[in-house]
């Protein structure tokens, strides 16, 4: 199987409530927009916000947005400005990544990361 491109697709409860979060709150960079939805640039993935296709019945969505950020510290002035709560402060965790979290109004969470420079994620493998 060839996998040509991917993209997450959230369905949420409100769908002008949660646009206006990652477009405005978030300031995500809109990639397309179509009856129904909109897709946004999320580094060098996209995220789209579906109006439609939402079922009723049980289910959740169980994992959270992964977001890199380049200053975590500007990241939490931007939210805070934003008037988005952050649900856990910026911290260093034991694998060595700097993440803080919030939510989007569904409750779905965002884990903000910095790498830091030191990181093996920032070196070079080849």
């Amino acid at each position: 199987m060839d996998i040509l491109a991917a993209r997450t697709i959230l369905r949420p409860a409100d769908y002008r409530r949660t646009l206006e979060f990652y477009r405005d709150g978030l300031s995500l960079a809109v990639c397309r927009e179509y009856p129904g939805g909109t897709v946004f640039f999320v580094g060098q993935g996209l995220l789209e916000i579906a109006s439609h296709h939402r079922g009723d019945g049980p289910g959740s969505f169980s994992g959270a947005l992964w977001l890199q950020v380049r200053d975590i510290d500007s990241a939490t002035i931007e939210l805070t400005a934003a008037g988005i709560p952050i649900t856990r402060e910026a911290r260093t965790e034991p694998w060595g990544l700097i993440e803080m979290w919030t939510e989007d109004p569904d409750g779905i969470p965002i884990v903000l990361v910095q790498i830091p420079e030191d990181h093996p994620l920032r070196r070079d493998t080849r």
